[in-house]
């Protein structure tokens, strides 16, 4: 058993269940260590720069986005198997609250079979690079049917050190009312785990789902490195 799994087994699924539900995301703090977070930021550029792309070019924002593509870098392989795993029952409540047939398998091998077969085959996990000025446009990852409701996003560079500015963000807007902006907070080494389109709210008439977008705020100085891991490919 990896670090990763160790700590995804120690976690409370209730407990996550329910922060997910009440804020649509959860923070995992220090899942990697300075050393650690610092090398996979390098070691995912190094391998991917064939695959860089300007986030100007594909109307996101600016900055640099590192295309995983079909073979993620280590340990990041590992750590979707893990995550997926342990996020399934989570989105099949989710999809059980919200009237959606659709049930996600138990292992991410299944779900990934079922997707070719719907020739869903373009990976969306990316690592991004931004620099003083840069930033990451609204968005969300919902290309493809189904869509994982959940997904891990990770800082590999350390607030207030590497960079200043460079905050994640979502927003989340439910029905007649205002978006709901919300700032993530994530350290040197932080994972999060954030819903990526829509989830379940319980109000008072019922539940009704919420849109959610993220984005990072513009990098006022420094360089900031994270990656973004999704568990559904696009058509």
């Amino acid at each position: 058993m990896n670090a990763i799994e160790r700590t995804l087994g120690r976690l409370d699924g209730n407990a996550l269940a329910a922060r997910l539900g009440s804020e649509g995301y959860a923070v995992l703090p220090r899942l990697l260590d300075a050393d650690e977070a610092r090398e996979l930021a390098r070691a995912a550029i190094a391998a991917n720069a064939s695959r860089r792309v300007l986030l100007e070019a594909v109307e996101l924002g600016r900055g640099e986005m590192f295309d995983f593509g079909a073979a993620l870098p280590a340990p990041l392989a590992a750590w979707r198997r893990a995550f997926y795993r342990a996020l399934a029952p989570v989105a099949n409540r989710w999809n059980e609250a919200l009237g959606a047939a659709y049930r996600y398998p138990a292992e991410l091998d299944a779900f990934a079979e079922q997707q070719r077969a719907a020739g869903q085959t373009r990976a969306q996990s990316y690592a991004s690079r931004l620099r003083a000025g840069d930033f990451l446009a609204l968005h969300q990852r919902s290309e493809g049917e189904p869509v994982f409701p959940l997904q891990v996003v990770a800082l590999l560079s350390e607030p207030g050190n590497d960079f200043a500015g460079g905050e994640f963000v979502m927003t989340e807007q439910r029905p007649r009312m205002q978006s709901r902006p919300m700032v993530v907070p994530l350290g040197l080494g932080d994972a999060a785990i954030i819903g990526t389109a829509q989830r379940p709210f319980e109000g008072a008439n019922g539940v009704y789902r919420v849109n959610l977008k993220h984005a990072i705020s513009r990098v006022r100085e420094g360089e900031r490195v994270g990656i973004e891991l999704a568990f559904h490919e696009g058509r």
